[in-house]
C-alpha cells in the first residue's frame, strides 16, 4: 500500500485535496507548478486538476524528447 492509498495530500502550495498521482518533484517544478513544504522531497503527490494541469504544461516537452530520440 503507498502514500497515496493511504491519503496524502496534493504537494502543490495552497492544495489541500487528496492526491491521486505521485510524480518526479523535479518535472513538477520544470512544469511550473509551485510545489509547497521541504525542497528537498523526490516525489509530488498531484490531485486530479492539478495532474490535469501538469499534463497540459508539460505535453510541449514530451514531445520535444520524443523528436529527440526518434519517436
Amino acid at each position: 500500500m503507498g502514500r497515496i492509498d493511504k491519503g496524502e495530500n496534493c504537494s502543490v502550495s495552497g492544495c489541500g485535496s487528496e492526491a491521486e498521482r505521485s510524480i518526479s518533484a523535479d518535472k513538477v517544478k520544470a512544469a511550473g507548478l509551485k510545489i509547497g513544504g521541504n525542497d528537498n522531497t523526490k516525489r509530488a503527490y498531484l490531485c486530479k486538476e492539478h495532474y490535469k494541469e501538469y499534463k497540459k504544461k508539460s505535453k510541449k516537452d514530451k514531445l520535444l524528447d520524443k523528436w529527440r530520440h526518434g519517436m
